[in-house]
């Protein structure tokens, strides 16, 4: 009796070991992030900050590995043929979620169908970034300008399509205004460009566009918000400063993975995901950024995604926006 439950019990503990790893209590190895953002940038940085808590909390190491070009495609698709286990994410924002399927039209991805959502890190807002000696000191000022014919007003952007853009597109919808658009390859020389008086003005956040405004090279003349955000409480809202009501340039951030990934894993990363954004040093850091932290469940995210795909898909539709 006893030497069958012995063989039993060694039996068990074989089938056990030969269980994949996925099966087995989640995390048992490394989780590795795969993010389409440099080194440096404002979301990377926060991904780094937010796994080295995730370390802390699993006894696992959060590896953050940076894949930036091609509009964040190369990030996605380097993740989309991954193992469906919770051990390798990527991380998106709005853009490569729900604007890129509309501006490319054999986009390698489906964001819907190839991925689900895991937890999300934060939300930002945008300021109306002009140069420091611009004589513009108000939303109004700029709308007034676009609606003079032969002024050639021009603004810059971080790509086509980008959120900044987007952003551009919706405000001269709503303004009834038409101005040039002249995209540049990264965010350095966007505000640089804006700095230089090289484009009248763009969209920025306190982190891309902070170095600049910090320096004394542009100064922020309101914030696509809904209210006035701390530590910038001085810079009125876009509504505040002469322009359209309830405007807002917003975007966020998140991790997804592979579809198919087990339920336990997308609820252990979501409910550690949130701890970590709710740690005093973590929010400090977002703070510096303006970045709002946002910790939404699994099924919050996918709502937004569904709601911003359609935003986006009308918006790219009547700026007739496109990649290909």
């Amino acid at each position: 009796m006893q030497f069958r439950t012995f063989v039993s019990s060694l039996a068990l503990a074989f089938g056990m070991a030969a269980l994949p790893v996925a099966a087995q209590q989640f995390p048992a190895k490394p989780v590795r992030l795969i993010t389409p953002f440099p080194a440096g940038a404002g979301p990377e940085i926060v991904a780094r900050l937010v796994g080295d808590k995730l370390s802390k909390y699993w006894g696992q190491t959060f590896i953050v590995e940076n894949r930036p070009g091609g509009n964040g495609v190369i990030a996605v698709d380097a993740v989309k043929n991954s193992a469906a286990d919770g051990y390798t994410l990527v991380q998106m924002d709005d853009a490569h979620m729900s604007v890129l399927g509309h501006l490319i039209s054999k986009l390698s991805y489906n964001t819907a169908k190839d991925f689900e959502p895991v937890a999300s890190l934060f939300r930002t807002y945008f300021f109306v970034v002009v140069p420091i000696d611009s004589p513009w000191k108000t939303v109004g000022d700029i709308i007034a300008t676009a609606k003079v014919k032969g002024t050639g007003l021009s603004y810059g952007s971080w790509g086509i399509g980008s959120p900044g853009h987007i952003g551009m597109a919706v405000f001269e919808s709503v303004t009834g205004t038409q101005m040039n658009h002249v995209p540049y390859k990264d965010l350095a020389q966007l505000y640089q460009s804006v700095g230089n008086n090289d484009v009248g003005w763009a969209f920025g956040t306190a982190a891309s566009a902070g170095p600049m405004y910090r320096a004394k090279k542009v100064k922020f003349v309101a914030i696509a918000a809904p209210q006035r955000l701390a530590g910038y409480t001085d810079v009125p809202t876009v509504a505040e400063a002469g322009g359209p009501k309830d405007f807002e340039v917003t975007g966020w951030v998140g991790f997804l993975a592979p579809r198919g990934v087990p339920r336990a894993a997308v609820a252990r990363i979501n409910q550690d995901v949130a701890k970590a954004l709710s740690e005093p040093d973590v929010r400090e850091r977002l703070a510096t950024f303006t970045f709002v932290p946002t910790a939404m469940t699994p099924e919050e995210m996918g709502k937004q995604m569904v709601i911003d795909d359609r935003k986006y898909a009308e918006v790219v539709k009547r700026a007739k926006i496109t990649l290909d």
